[in-house]
């Protein structure tokens, strides 16, 4: 939740809720939640460990870097990268800001390979923008916070370190507006892999496994005939953490007790999942021989080959945000399956 009462800069209210790796060997992520009411006034922030990619939930984030400023509001995402000193605070207004945080600790973001979509698709590198310049040359008492190998160091200075006048190059913040994201789709049967919705990727050395994937589940069109539309029961190798930014999930139901924005779910490597037992009994019934659109919500994904450890605070039940019960989404769920016309140990339809 939002804190309340005594303020809290964005620095203090990052809470880690898993990882794997370090960043001792650039290897790994790590995730953590953010929730904030205060500015980060004459302070600024430094990550050495890594890359470091913001989700606002609730609450726009007024971020101020050495390269300018950027206003970064739900519904658009920027990344810091690794070393480049900011400072987050809640947007001018606001009562405060909430929001998710992917830390990358190996390679940098980049745009996923498009193989045979071509050119154009997802992600468009012509959407993302640099911060808008702009410096200040003031003498204060100023605090650089900087993250080194998991620990927080704090180093005075006599100006505000904001003071650069320009740069050039293209190591520099950046944000992308997830409602320019070009959403590809089938216009036929079945479903595609879910990676047709990544927006960035951290690749490893194995061909076609990421360290790290953003995906996130837009407004878009289904049309898939034949098909149960959600998305569909699996396991699979990657390690997945979901986040919602509004609205619903078409896969988990919404409102107490169900999949709420701002919260969070782990289905770790191998862990069957799938949507749960209200969402299974609405897609069956559908008509799919008339397209729907999706647009009731935002949901988004990082995806990590790594087999991430929840931290103490994340499994604790006393902490107020873990859902004990959450199996029972799946109770319930009907028997669809008919072996009726299929012949023991044949390939009947």
């Amino acid at each position: 939740p939002l804190p309340t009462g005594a303020p809290v800069t964005f620095v203090e209210g990052l809470v880690t809720m898993c990882g794997a790796g370090g960043p001792a060997l650039k290897e790994g992520v790590a995730i953590h939640l953010y929730s904030c009411n205060a500015p980060m006034l004459d302070t600024a922030f430094s990550n050495s460990d890594g890359d470091l990619l913001l989700v606002p939930q609730a609450g726009a984030l007024h971020v101020v870097t050495e390269f300018g400023r950027m206003s970064v509001e739900p519904r658009e995402v920027c990344v810091v990268p690794r070393g480049v000193r900011f400072a987050a605070s809640p947007a001018a207004g606001s009562s405060g800001a909430r929001g998710y945080v992917l830390e990358t600790f190996g390679p940098h973001f980049r745009l996923p390979e498009l193989g045979p979509i071509g050119a154009n698709g997802l992600a468009e590198p012509r959407d993302f923008v640099y911060p808008h310049a702009w410096y200040e040359d003031r003498t204060c008492d100023f605090t650089v916070v900087t993250k080194l190998l998991g620990r927080l160091y704090a180093t005075k200075r006599t100006h505000s370190v904001f003071d650069v006048v320009g740069w050039h190059g293209n190591y520099a913040p950046y944000k992308y507006d997830l409602r320019r994201f070009h959403a590809v789709n089938t216009v036929s049967v079945d479903h595609p892999d879910p990676s047709i919705f990544t927006v960035l990727t951290v690749p490893t050395n194995e061909p076609g496994v990421a360290a790290a994937d953003f995906v996130i589940f837009p407004p878009r069109w289904l049309c898939a005939e034949g098909t149960f539309r959600p998305p569909y029961f699996h396991r699979n190798c990657m390690s997945e953490f979901m986040g919602l930014i509004d609205g619903v999930y078409d896969a988990k139901k919404g409102g107490k007790g169900g999949f709420e924005p701002g919260g969070c779910s782990y289905h770790g490597a191998g862990t069957p999942h799938g949507p749960d037992a209200a969402a299974v009994a609405s897609a069956s019934q559908a008509d799919t021989s008339r397209p729907t659109k999706f647009d009731g919500g935002l949901a988004f994904m990082f995806e990590t080959s790594a087999l991430l450890r929840l931290t103490p605070f994340a499994a604790d039940p006393s902490n107020g945000m873990l859902d004990t019960d959450y199996g029972a989404c799946w109770e319930g769920l009907p028997r669809l399956f008919s072996s009726a016309g299929v012949a023991n140990g044949s390939n009947g339809k």
